[in-house]
């Protein structure tokens, strides 16, 4: 690890492979400015209000629903150690309350998302690439689960998607570089224990890198 530059971490999964459980569990490991987070979710594309049936309808799984210029050019802000100011991306949810995050340059930066190995310039910046995968069975109930829960879809519009836009983005978008990636991590059974013992791994690794340059 340079010093004088951020070690950038890129962290891929697709829908219910687990990988925001897996962020949070190694996110955990780090003091608050040791590391910092740029999620891909915070950079769609405005799409606009819209009822439940264009909702449903509207895929927002391919890459030209990202804002992948604003993407690199404020992770590259986080490398020249600069603060970015994002408003979060609510899912277009008129209801929801707009809040501007603030994101901190860290000795360690780590990028999440579904396209960010895909986006060649994204991609090129990323020191270590982790791929946290899912059996299709397994990822879908979590997902019918998570959407059923979190924001209301009923099943019949989860299993829509999924089939028509989730399923089919994630073999051209992401799979195609999974074995590109310097660790590869199976997410298949809702076990906390297994993801936060890797997790413990992964992060010890990277704590010596930090001690080895007395950040």
């Amino acid at each position: 690890m340079n010093k004088n530059k951020p070690f950038i971490i890129g962290i891929a999964g697709g829908s219910g492979s687990g990988k925001t459980f897996f962020l949070n569990c190694f996110l955990h490991h780090f003091k608050n400015d040791e590391v910092t987070l740029v999620s891909q979710d915070d950079y769609y594309i405005h799409a606009g209000e819209m009822t439940q049936e264009e909702n449903k309808l509207y895929n927002f799984d391919l890459p030209s629903t990202i804002d992948d210029e604003q993407f690199l050019y404020d992770i590259r802000k986080l490398v020249k150690g600069e603060v970015v100011y994002k408003k979060e991306y609510n899912f277009n949810n008129p209801l929801a309350i707009v809040k501007i995050l603030e994101i901190n340059p860290a000795p360690i930066i780590i990028v999440e998302g579904l396209f960010i190995l895909h986006f060649q310039e994204i991609a090129d910046l990323l020191e270590h690439k982790i791929f946290i995968e899912a059996d299709e069975p397994v990822a879908l109930a979590r997902r019918i689960k998570r959407d059923g829960m979190e924001r209301g879809y009923p099943e019949e519009d989860v299993l829509y998607k999924w089939h028509n836009h989730v399923a089919p983005a994630y073999k051209e978008f992401l799979l195609p570089y999974k074995h590109y990636c310097h660790q590869i991590v199976i997410n298949n059974f809702d076990t906390p224990e297994d993801i936060i013992r890797i997790t413990d791994k992964i992060s010890a690794s990277f704590k010596e890198l930090l001690g080895e340059n007395e950040i």
